[in-house]
């Protein structure tokens, strides 16, 4: 029987891992959701905005019929990729009524106002194209499964937009992390002696703040805005990666094929670049998946706080500033939808994580294969 590559070794032993099989594909589910994005939501909408007042706070799975009115301004049909990455603006102008009747040339409805109110009657002149072709043409039918938010925008649709938000602060902070740490890490742990000493006194001064002050404080310095958070976010996680590298590093510089390496007169650069990191990529790729999981938690902290991406761009972090205070009243799931949504994409990320771990785990790949 042909001997395994090192790649189906290590999906052999990571597919072992039930959870860990089922955390990425729950993670692979999500980024696919979050990269078609305005293309699968409701409400595709720029920042999924469009604001219905009359239908605030709205429990899932509501159905309402809606008269659709063509905005006066004009609108600009945008292309595929344009749709999906920033959204197609609103061509009509959505009012929740009750019942319609169509008149001569025009539709007189009973406006909803609420669920204690009553409809209000109004009559709207609408073009002799649009009467034409009948109810279709102006009357939609809406459901909105995971409800509306206070200001009356469709939760689901924000729910995925916050996706896309988290996983891209993810994966910014991941790469600005990984750049940084390695080389700081790598740097430190091959040329030791004052190099070493200079970068892990500066490794420890960081390592002993916290990591949503210090993320803060980048922010203060930064301002506020998604760009802002990716870096601010990268920078306060990169003390970890480099701890590991270093550590890695030291372990591994003393080795027969890194003398070999030497002695043929490789330059430390190619050295570091082709002999040891390649080597300590599991070490590596585990920190990765345990900080994408942290960036998530610090990004929807930020928000929280009000440092995150501003309105009305949703994050899950946000969503839950804006309706955390509803939680004892009976519209608990405004915060709960989110909060789970955060639960368990940082949970799926955990169980990679341990996954991983497991894979690139010496001890354990001598007793499994």
């Amino acid at each position: 029987m042909a001997e395994l590559t090192p790649t189906q070794r290590t999906w052999k032993i990571f597919k072992r891992n039930k959870f860990a099989v089922a955390g990425m594909l729950f993670i692979i589910v999500t980024i696919i959701i979050a990269i078609l994005g305005y293309l699968i939501m409701p409400d595709s909408t720029p920042s999924a905005n469009n604001q219905t007042i009359q239908l605030s706070i709205k429990k899932p799975g509501a159905k309402f019929m809606m008269l659709r009115l063509i905005k006066p301004e004009h609108v600009d049909t945008v292309d595929f990729f344009t749709k999906m990455l920033f959204g197609q603006p609103a061509f009509y102008r959505d009012i929740p009524i009750t019942g319609y009747r169509i008149l001569k040339d025009s539709v007189q409805v009973n406006e909803y106002i609420g669920y204690e109110d009553k409809p209000e009657k109004k009559t709207y002149k609408l073009p002799a194209a649009v009467l034409a072709k009948g109810p279709p043409a102006f009357i939609a039918h809406k459901t909105f499964l995971l409800g509306t938010d206070v200001y009356g925008r469709d939760m689901l649709s924000r729910l995925i937009l916050g996706a896309r938000i988290s996983l891209s602060v993810g994966l910014m902070a991941v790469i600005i992390s990984l750049l940084i740490g390695v080389t700081i890490g790598a740097i430190a742990g091959y040329f030791g002696g004052w190099v070493d000493a200079a970068l892990s006194w500066l490794m420890n001064i960081l390592w002993a703040l916290p990591a949503l002050l210090l993320v803060i404080a980048i922010s203060f310095a930064l301002g506020k805005g998604l760009w802002q958070i990716f870096i601010a976010v990268g920078l306060s996680m990169w003390v970890e990666v480099a701890r590991l590298v270093r550590g890695q590093v030291l372990s591994i510089k003393q080795t027969e094929y890194i003398e070999a390496a030497r002695s043929l007169g490789y330059t430390n650069m190619r050295i570091i670049r082709r002999h040891i990191l390649p080597n300590i990529a599991g070490p590596i790729l585990v920190m990765a998946s345990s900080n994408f999981a942290s960036a998530i938690l610090l990004e929807a902290g930020l928000s929280f706080l009000g440092f995150g991406a501003q309105p009305p761009m949703p994050t899950w972090g946000s969503m839950i500033k804006e309706h955390y205070g509803y939680i004892i009243m009976d519209s608990a799931f405004l915060s709960i939808i989110p909060g789970l949504a955060i639960m368990l994409i940082v949970y799926a990320f955990n169980l990679v994580t341990v996954g991983l771990r497991d894979v690139f785990d010496i001890k354990s790949q001598s007793t499994r294969i």
